[in-house]
């Protein structure tokens, strides 16, 4: 079973207002600035599931920085995990800015259905990562509820691109130290983090964390899934596309060209997901 642990989907009211909502929330701004810049809905990532042989995605918002859109975003998806629940799961947009209502949001999300919480955009939400009173209300909601974060993650040298940000590793890896106790997932490979688990303390501080493959290869060449399955071994790694970014062929084309023992492909592209997930 193959599954997407890493897609985006936009309500199609929202995708008509693109051009109204650039001035309105600072996530949508930095990844949509560009009209060329894709969106999707549910029918869409459904097609392309079907097309390409994807049995289950993980659909998740944007993170955005205000409750309005984070909200209608969150119905959205919801609702659409609801309507196929053998196809989708759902993960819930909010930011840690917003405190009490932060925690009020993810308990409706999670009541309704979702499973996660994700994507954390810190740079675009405007919120200190690394500053454990203002993300603990969220992290603490997350953990009594079961529910693993997804946190967007940036590499601290190389190309710019929409969305980068600056939660590089060190950033994470503080992130990670002050919530041990959560299941955390890192965006594209945690901008590089699996990398510094050659030093003797890494291993222990990450060993509840997990990275996605999402938009690999607009960052990595393929032998960095080698390489992170060497260092961290293949069991916290996750197939995600950050579609509609990157459709799902391409990210299972580079897997393979990994060359991965079966029963290591066979983790990274659903059964790691799965039995995060309770898929």
């Amino acid at each position: 079973m193959i599954i997407d642990a890493h897609c985006h989907v936009l309500p199609p009211d929202i995708q008509r207002r693109r051009a109204a909502l650039l001035d309105r929330d600072a996530t949508f701004s930095a990844l949509f600035a560009k009209p060329n810049s894709p969106m999707a809905s549910v029918p869409d990532l459904l097609r392309a599931m079907d097309r390409d042989g994807v049995s289950k995605a993980v659909i998740m918002g944007i993170g955005w920085a205000g409750q309005e859109l984070a909200r209608e975003s969150n119905d959205y998806i919801i609702e659409s995990a609801l309507t196929h629940p053998e196809r989708l799961s759902a993960f819930c947009s909010v930011n840690p800015l917003w405190g009490d209502a932060a925690v009020t949001e993810v308990e409706r999300c999670a009541q309704g259905g979702a499973v996660g919480i994700g994507e954390l955009h810190p740079d675009s939400q405007n919120f200190d990562i690394t500053d454990k009173a203002s993300m603990e209300p969220v992290m603490d909601a997350a953990l009594r509820l079961g529910m693993p974060v997804l946190v967007h993650a940036s590499e601290p040298v190389g190309h710019q691109y929409a969305g980068k940000g600056e939660t590089t590793p060190g950033k994470l890896y503080r992130f990670i130290e002050n919530f041990p106790d959560n299941v955390i997932i890192c965006a594209h490979w945690g901008g590089g983090l699996p990398f510094y688990a050659l030093m003797p303390e890494v291993p222990e501080v990450i060993k509840n964390v997990y990275f996605d493959t999402a938009a690999s290869p607009f960052l990595y060449g393929p032998d960095v899934v080698r390489a992170v399955v060497d260092l961290i071994g293949p069991d916290k790694i996750l197939f995600g596309t950050d579609y509609p970014l990157i459709q799902p062929k391409r990210l299972l084309d580079y897997v393979g060209e990994a060359n991965l023992e079966q029963s290591a492909q066979d983790a990274i592209l659903g059964g790691n997901a799965a039995r995060l997930l309770g898929l």
